[in-house]
Formats: C-alpha cells, structure tokens, sequence
C-alpha cells in the first residue's frame, strides 16, 4: 500500500495532535517523518545516535539537513550500548532498541503524546518468520502490533519496496545501514535469505505473511476473551484441575498461560508439553509440584491448582503442617456500597436494586442490616469461627478450609468478610447463618429488608 494512504488509514497520525517520530536516516523512517507532516500531525523529531559505526555522524547529519528542510527541530540523544565492547552482536542490538524506546517514551511523556516507529509490512513479515524459527507458539505468528502503549506503527501495511519508491517520488535522500546486510544478526538472514525464497514462490510474500499475522491479532483478541469468560467460570479460591482438564484442549492451555503470566509478573513461555504436564498434576491425590523454570512451580494440591515463585513462607509453613502464613494481605475497610482491593482479591458490595433477582456469577446476596454502611475486609486468623448457612452449629475455618480442601498456602489470602466482630462470609466458601435475606424484600438502600450482592474476584497480583 502506498505510504501516505497506509499511514492514514492506520488512524494512528490524527492531524493536530503530538507525534514524536523516530528517525534514523533510513528510507522507512524518512518516509514516515514526511508522511506525519503531510498528515498534518504536529510532529517533533528524536534521533538516537548510537555511535556503532562510521556512517553514524552521516546518518545525524542527514536528519539534521531533512528537518530543517521541513522547519522541524531535531532532537538528539547519544547512546552507546555497552555490548559493543564485548562483540555480542545480538545483544547489542536489543541495547540500542532498548535505549532508543527509552528516549522516546521519555520525549513523547514530555509531549503528551504518541511516538511513532516506521516498522514496515517487510519488517512484519521478518520478524514472524524469525520468532516462528526461534519461538514456537501461536504467539510468534502475531508479529507487531500497530500500537503498543505510547507506540505506534504507521506504515505496516506499506513494504519496505514502497517507502523507497516513496522517497524517490519526494526527492528525499535517505542512508543505508549496512548492519542490515551483517549475517550476524538474525534478521538479516532473514531478509537476505529466507525472503527472496518465499519471493520466489510468490511475489506479494511480505504483504502475505504481514496480513495473516493482522487477521491471526484480531482473532487473539476473541480468544482472550474466551479465556477470560474461562476463568470466571472457573473461579473460586485456586482453580480447579478437573475443570481445567474438562475445557477445551486449547482453551485449556490459554488458560494455563495466563495463569502463568500472572504467576510470573510478565510473560512466561509455557510450551505444549508443560501444560499437558500441569493439567496431569494431582491426578493421583495428595500433592505434587512441577518446576516449570525461571523460578516459577506449579502446585496441585486437593485437586486444585495454584503456581508459586520459588519456595516460598506460605509453602515452607504447609510442609510443616501449619495454615500456610504467608504475607496475609492488610485488612481494608469496605463501604456499603462499595469495592476495595485485597491482595490479588477485588471486593465488592454492591446494593440489589428493587425487582432484582441478584446473584450474578460468584455473588452471594446477604442482608444489608446485617452488614450495615460498612464491613471489614481481612485475612483468616488463627481461631476463627463461623456458623455457615445450612450447618446447624459453629465450625472453625480452619475445619472449613480443610473440608473444602482449599491449599494450605492459599488460605491466609482468601477475602474473610467482617461485620459487627463476626465472620459473616468467606469469599467462595461460606455465609454465616441467618444472613440471607428474603428473596420477596426488594426495598433498596442499607435499611433492614435491603439486600446487598458480596463479591470477590482474583484480579492477579
């Protein structure tokens, strides 16, 4: 696709609005500064000069030359990797990227707006090609994303031919990195060698592969949510196995990596044959780990799973027996109506409008004179007791926990709802006794007769 008409149908240069655009000298970044003018954005410039080669002070000269040529001031910082002295080549790639987004996000932070990368549909294609080679997974597949918090990509849908052909329209001079043609780094064997090949077999490769990789994005986005709708369902204090094991083959390893991820604070690699590993965890009762690496462990435990990072207090305190202590989230205090956040918990009160059925999803429905304007939100202590709805006497938390095999380490960070000096709900667990309402009351507000929906929703660390 023609530059210009890619850049505007991306939607990703609104005329008027701040644009850094990063500019290196190259004919894509070039093109992109140009077309960002055109586009009517109001553009600022930032170059990273790298000092990695000869032609670097060229390579600054000519963006000097081409701002001024269009009235734009340029702005310049200087970054050496430290890599360069140690001959990693890919290292010091991944440094010099790592430095210039840096600056950028700290320019564009200070413009209150966007930064533009002039990545194409041929660096699409490229780097899909080389993540499927190195990283197997669906994920590889999806390749750049158009936009990525401050950063955006204007012209993946132009290739790499049609940015030169672009500024040879425009009279623009652009410099060649001759890094790209280096077969040391990855990507350049890549474009050199792999692409000419698909090339061969068809003409619009490049487009082809950056337009699979654009469709396979949208359909990630249904797929996140199916895992989504998953782990609601799902719910509960840890997650069950057999229900994970019940889910769709896939939808099941989804959902296993996100859990994952969250475990791990970021991103986690989970191949096929880890996942098939976890979901077979406490198959035979009792409880059983599994080292998925970088620290991170899977443990199944009473048929539930949960993941850990190292050995941790709350892991140490279940080998010897005890309630598994932990770091116990600090108590909150809860408004009637209200929500408030506990841990990796979001807690919720929210008032059953009068005709209401109520109960959405995990809610408990309780009677709000029993809660009054506010509730204390905390961990389980030692001693606890409650008289769960149905059971006819007092039980402690701990015979609770046991009976509902929750895991030991799990069990200090479970949301325990307060009231009045009483434990009146467990999240996932129990009510107290004589705290739901009658069905037929549907007076609104906090005074007797009203009703008040309890919720708790792991949100992750």
């Amino acid at each position: 696709m023609e530059p210009l008409a890619a850049a505007r149908e991306s939607g990703l240069v609104p005329a008027a609005e701040p644009l850094l655009v990063l500019l290196s000298g190259g004919a894509d970044s070039v093109c992109l500064l140009d077309v960002c003018v055109r586009l009517g954005a109001r553009v600022a410039v930032l170059h990273v000069n790298h000092g990695l080669r000869p032609e670097a002070e060229g390579d600054e000269a000519l963006c000097h030359e081409l701002c001024a040529r269009l009235g734009l001031e340029l702005a310049v910082e200087r970054s050496t990797p430290q890599a360069a002295t140690e001959g990693a080549a890919g290292n010091v790639q991944a440094e010099a990227r790592e430095a210039r987004y840096a600056a950028a996000e700290r320019h564009a932070a200070a413009l209150d707006g966007d930064f533009a990368a002039a990545h194409t549909a041929s660096d699409q294609a490229e780097t899909v090609l080389y993540r499927l080679a190195v990283s197997p997974g669906r994920r590889a597949l999806l390749g750049m994303q158009p936009r990525r918090g401050r950063l955006v990509r204007p012209l993946l849908a132009a290739t790499r031919a049609e940015t030169r052909a672009y500024c040879e329209g425009r009279g623009l001079a652009w410099r060649e990195d001759p890094s790209n043609e280096d077969p040391r780094y990855g990507r350049a064997r890549v474009r050199h060698e792999l692409l000419p090949v698909l090339r061969d077999l068809n003409t619009a490769a490049e487009r082809t592969i950056a337009e699979t990789a654009l469709l396979l994005r949208d359909e990630h986005e249904v797929l996140a949510r199916a895992v989504d709708q998953a782990l609601e369902q799902l719910g509960g204090p840890g997650v069950s196995l057999p229900a994970l094991r019940d889910l769709p083959t896939g939808l099941g390893r989804l959902v296993l990596r996100r859990l994952t991820e969250e475990a791990a604070g970021g991103g986690a690699a989970l191949s096929r044959a880890d996942a098939d590993a976890v979901l077979a965890l406490g198959e035979r009762g009792g409880t059983h780990t599994l080292d998925l690496g970088g620290g991170l462990v899977a443990v199944a435990e009473y048929g539930t799973l949960r993941f850990r990072r190292g050995r941790d207090d709350a892991d140490m305190a279940a080998d010897a027996g005890g309630g598994g202590a932990g770091d116990a989230p600090q108590a909150v205090r809860l408004p009637v109506p209200g929500r408030v956040r506990f841990g990796d918990w979001e807690v919720e009160a929210r008032l059953v409008a009068a005709g209401e059925a109520g109960g959405r999803g995990e809610e408990e429905i309780v009677a709000g004179d029993r809660l009054g304007d506010e509730a204390l939100v905390r961990a389980w202590r030692s001693g606890d007791r409650m008289r769960p709805a149905g059971l006819g006497g007092s039980k402690s938390l701990q015979d609770l926990f046991v009976d509902r095999k929750v895991p030991r380490a799990l069990r200090r960070t479970l949301p325990v709802v307060e009231a009045d000096g009483e434990v009146v709900w467990v999240a996932g667990l129990a009510v107290a006794e004589g705290l739901r309402p009658d069905v037929a009351d549907t007076r609104q507000g906090t005074a007797p007769g009203a009703r008040v929906a309890l919720s708790a929703r792991r949100t992750g660390a």
